[in-house]
């Protein structure tokens, strides 16, 4: 049954948490990309420049691991944003702990790298 906008009433009864969710996957969105940012700031920290090779190797790493991190988190995000679109028409609440695990577990190999790569840059 399709009501005359053509969304189905259960969404129409939810309209508030259906554009809440929206926002929540937005900042999210906007998450992966300030994520992906940082790889790129922290993979071009040390091109042209006279640190160690040790130091090239921790930015390249932390660069790549940033994307990689950004992918994931814009997949969980996608996987959690459907989830809650469907339990909000089903009125039913899970917490979100794919996106939240997975984002806890990525920044702290994360900082590690960053920290290691700021000990090179700082102290050669």
């Amino acid at each position: 049954m399709k009501s005359t906008n053509g969304q189905p009433p259960s969404e129409q009864k939810y309209v508030q948490q259906h554009l809440a969710n929206e926002r929540t996957y937005l900042a999210w969105i906007r998450t992966c990309i300030a994520v992906a940012g940082l790889g790129f700031l922290a993979a071009g920290l040390t091109f042209n420049s006279a640190y160690g090779e040790k130091a090239h190797v921790f930015a390249v790493v932390a660069g790549m691991g940033s994307l990689t991190f950004a992918l994931s988190l814009l997949l969980a995000a996608t996987h959690e944003y459907r989830s809650k679109r469907r339990d909000i028409n089903e009125e039913v609440f899970r917490a979100s702990r794919l996106a939240v695990n997975l984002t806890l577990g990525f920044m702290l190999v994360l900082f590690v790298l960053l920290f290691v790569l700021a000990g090179f840059i700082l102290f050669g």
